[in-house]
């Protein structure tokens, strides 16, 4: 208990709304020098063609294909997984989830989250001198020694999961619907379709639930104006910075907010892009009018649209998984084919980041651990491999050579969670498993083994509809050096520090910030 009462006066408690809990942090030491500034924003469920510099038509994101003019844009950057948690623990760390044990997503009731014996990206440049905060949605572990401020975060102000994943008295629009959260004691209602509205979604500031339930209509503002404070006063600090914000948009439930000028008709979902485009315009701001010459912004997404959400959903632009569609179910989001993880990416540094530049370079969220490590003049943990590379002259326009291979581990449609069942080779894309998760439609489609595994050329076919002839020439090519990538890494993987992860769920770590109301009501801010 007194660890903990300690961690809480060194991370601060909010006063009014201010990042007065960086006083001391802000003022002791100035060891910024040449040391850059990180803002690493992460959309979630947003689709590759929901980029209007991605996708010709696409008129709903402005600030952020201003930002692509500016900066670079990269239209082969892909997710690490196709699933939440996955993808954001790689993002963290730099491997995939064989060797982080994240391979799938954490629950309300789960006891464990991010293996503490594995090293952040924040832990890494806290240790440099950085002052770090993160903005949004964790969802790696909410329970002990896994929430924000114990992994490598100074401040934390979000939600500890998806905002699906509990009930708000601003349910939004969801499929199937979201009811409120119930404003007395009643029977029990059925979790699946009440979309678990048994406890209210919680809202944090550092260790503190400020907000339970909370108010999803203006969370998108609080994440901007918390941004943006702590930009300011990190930027005025002395001290360079690490922040990392996780959106809500694009995910489900939607907002109800209607935005002041929308044409009338506009889809729901494009108007929740628009107040998305509006957030990280805001943040984007902030940083021009502060820390313009000395900050990277880096811009993506966690993985690929919920096409089961149907008019919810968003667009995946030409990666349409023909193939998988003709078998039935969704090539988006929790697959492995390119609508699942290949996501829009932008990098903006004034100076140093090539204006209007369109990379084809083959990337990933993987890289952004090694990438900012290596800039900030930090180093690696050493007992360790990593997947994800250092991209530098990438972003700098100095060179195109990104991977060589990239690995797509199953999230959730086919197949072992976490295993590593489809390889990127160059423009080659080998499945050893097929399968579609949930579509609009309800169908799924089957699980499907493939020895020796299809594969497609992303190059000649990107809507990935028809996979090479087994026996002709190009694939009797391209099989070995399939085989052999892949048996190389399992081999490294075997021979790696892996962690374990605790998946178990007790509904004692539910966070409840008063057990003695329904659904847990508290409002603090």
């Amino acid at each position: 208990m007194g660890w903990l009462f300690l961690k809480v006066l060194l991370v601060g408690v909010s006063l009014s709304g201010f990042l007065y809990p960086f006083v001391d942090f802000y003022t002791s030491g100035k060891t910024r020098g040449q040391k850059p500034n990180f803002v690493i924003i992460l959309a979630d469920d947003m689709g590759w063609g929901d980029l209007g510099a991605n996708w010709a038509g696409r008129k709903f994101t402005p600030n952020l294909d201003k930002m692509a003019s500016e900066g670079m844009r990269f239209v082969d950057f892909h997710a690490a997984a196709s699933t939440c948690s996955p993808s954001r623990a790689s993002l963290l760390t730099g491997r995939l989830g064989l060797r982080n044990g994240v391979t799938h997503n954490f629950a309300v009731t789960s006891v464990g989250g991010l293996p503490l014996n594995e090293t952040t990206l924040a832990e890494v440049l806290q240790q440099a001198g950085y002052v770090t905060g993160m903005i949004g949605k964790w969802h790696l572990g909410h329970h002990s020694s896994y929430h924000p401020n114990f992994r490598g975060f100074d401040y934390y102000f979000g939600i500890p999961y998806s905002h699906d994943m509990g009930c708000t008295d601003t349910p939004g629009y969801n499929h199937p619907p979201c009811p409120a959260c119930p404003q007395s004691a009643g029977p029990p209602r059925n979790l699946e379709r009440d979309c678990y509205t048994d406890v209210a979604l919680p809202l944090y500031e550092n260790l503190s639930i400020v907000e339970q339930p909370v108010n999803l209509n203006d969370l998108a503002q609080k994440y901007a104006d918390k941004a943006t404070q702590f930009i300011q006063h990190a930027s005025t600090s002395g001290r360079p910075f690490l922040l990392y914000v996780a959106l809500a948009h694009m995910h489900v439930p939607l907002s109800m907010t209607q935005r002041p000028g929308a044409p009338r008709g506009q889809r729901l979902y494009e108007e929740n892009l628009q107040e998305m485009d509006s957030l990280v315009g805001q943040i984007k701001d902030k940083v021009d009018c502060t820390a313009k010459e000395n900050t990277f912004l880096w811009f993506t997404g966690d993985n690929g649209p919920w096409a089961q959400k149907c008019e919810l959903a968003g667009s995946v632009g030409p990666f349409v998984g023909s193939w998988q569609t003709r078998q039935g179910g969704s090539p988006a989001k929790q697959t492995t084919w390119e609508g699942g993880h290949r996501v829009p990416a932008l990098a903006y540094w004034p100076g140093r980041v090539p204006v209007n530049v369109t990379s084809t370079a083959l990337l990933s969220v993987l890289d952004i651990f090694p990438t900012v490590v290596a800039l900030a003049q930090a180093s690696l943990p050493h007992d360790r491999h990593f997947d994800g590379v250092d991209v530098s002259e990438v972003l700098f326009g100095q060179s195109q050579a990104g991977h060589r291979v990239l690995f797509h581990p199953n999230s959730g449609a086919a197949g072992e969670f976490g295993a590593l069942q489809t390889v990127r080779l160059e423009h080659y894309k080998a499945f050893y498993v097929t399968g579609g998760a949930k579509a609009c439609d309800g169908s799924t489609g089957p699980e499907q083994h493939h020895e020796p595994p299809l594969i497609f050329s992303l190059e000649d076919d990107t809507a990935e509809g028809l996979p090479l002839e087994r026996g002709g020439a190009e694939y009797q090519a391209v099989l070995p050096k399939v085989r052999k990538v892949l048996a190389d890494i399992l081999q490294d993987i075997a021979n790696d520090n892996v962690s374990r992860v605790d998946y178990t769920q007790d509904p004692s770590v539910t966070p409840c910030c008063n057990p003695l109301q329904t659904a847990c009501r508290c409002h603090t801010m």
